[in-house]
């Protein structure tokens, strides 16, 4: 095991036994909870390395980066997320590439989604994004419009809605993003008894911020710093 291999084993326990932790404190079981490792900016030979302690989540922001790894790692056994903000005209680059969108937050793009993963013939898995704080600069959709979206993903059959995912605003205090958190437990609960289904997946917290996350619901954490650590800058 090479150095850097076993530096990613050793941050990857510590955060996976920190995500047991708030599991158990919210009386939950820690398999519900999974850890998708953020590692965009990060080279491909992380991700292998990584994958090779036993990591399947991987999570990329940036369609042209995400492609380029996934052709570099081909044959990894490793589950694709793409997290980032989509464009809807680079739609086509994503659907059938990843084995969950998170960041679904218009009725453009999830159209765009649906009309390739039906070229693709199959059925990409989505979560819509919802912007709890109404953050102008941030993605995902306004609570208000939520329901009219989900309504038309479940009309759209190339796409298959699982849940929510939000980002809140940046806090120094972990405990002050709770709230939003508890809100799209709560939209998703809203949501289930209205469309008649269950969204199994709320994707919610972060490096800094997912021990309430985990004791809110989460059942998807998105995680880099804490694994991979500082990322490189952007080219």
């Amino acid at each position: 095991m090479s150095l850097r291999q076993q530096e990613l084993a050793e941050r990857r326990a510590e955060v996976r036994e920190a995500l047991a932790e708030a599991a158990k404190q919210a009386g939950r079981a820690p398999e519900d909870v999974t850890l998708v490792a953020v590692s965009k900016l990060h080279p491909a030979s992380d991700i292998r390395d990584l994958a090779a302690t036993g990591q399947t989540e991987f999570g990329e922001n940036y369609v042209q980066e995400a492609l380029a790894k996934q052709d570099e790692l081909a044959g990894l056994n490793v589950n694709w997320h793409f997290i980032g903000g989509l464009q809807s005209n680079k739609a086509k680059y994503v659907a059938g590439k990843f084995a969950l969108v998170h960041s679904v937050d218009s009725s453009k793009l999830a159209q765009a989604l649906h009309k390739k993963a039906v070229s693709l013939d199959t059925v990409q898995d989505i979560l819509i994004q919802v912007n709890i704080a109404g953050e102008t600069q941030k993605s995902g959709i306004m609570v208000e419009k939520l329901p009219g979206l989900a309504e038309a993903v479940l009309g759209m059959e190339g796409l298959r809605l699982v849940g929510l995912m939000t980002m809140p605003p940046f806090f120094d205090d972990p405990e002050r993003a709770r709230p939003v958190f508890a809100r799209l437990r709560e939209l998703r609960g809203g949501l289930e008894t209205r469309l008649g289904m269950d969204l199994p997946h709320l994707s919610m917290g972060m490096t800094g911020d997912f021990v309430p996350a985990v004791q809110e619901g989460a059942t998807l954490v998105r995680i880099g710093t804490r694994i991979f650590g500082a990322r490189p800058p952007r080219d």
